[in-house]
């Protein structure tokens, strides 16, 4: 059974190619576009890994990861930071790996391999 992966991104154009490019090796793709509605997708869709984005309209990634963490039942879910704000790898002190935008796809999908496998 394929992994999931769980897009936080307020961009429709991130999303839509981090989705293909998710696809395209083999992962299933859920996506949200912002803090508020992943809680829900997450609870619906249990992923495997989350990819989060840090700005966004509704509530924060920060703001979101804090929720997550703060339940048993989720927070063994690893995160992936990939946001364009500069120094985004201290906003998410627990994230597996942290990008900035514009990313290197291959080495995104190395520290998911890395995280969840194949």
């Amino acid at each position: 059974m394929a992994k999931k992966i769980l897009i936080i991104d307020d961009d429709p154009n991130i999303v839509s190619y981090m989705s293909d490019l998710f696809s395209d090796n083999g992962y299933d793709v859920c996506t949200a576009a912002d803090g508020a509605e992943a809680y829900d997708v997450v609870e619906n869709e249990r992923p495997d890994l989350i990819t989060l984005d840090l700005e966004m309209p509704e509530e924060w990634g920060p703001r979101f990861y804090r929720k997550l963490s703060q339940n048993p039942e989720f927070e063994s879910i690893p995160v992936i930071v990939v946001s364009g704000l500069a120094g985004n790898r201290y906003a998410v002190q627990k994230a597996v790996a942290s990008f900035t935008k514009p990313f290197d796809p291959e080495e995104l999908l190395r520290a998911i391999r890395e995280t969840i496998g194949e």
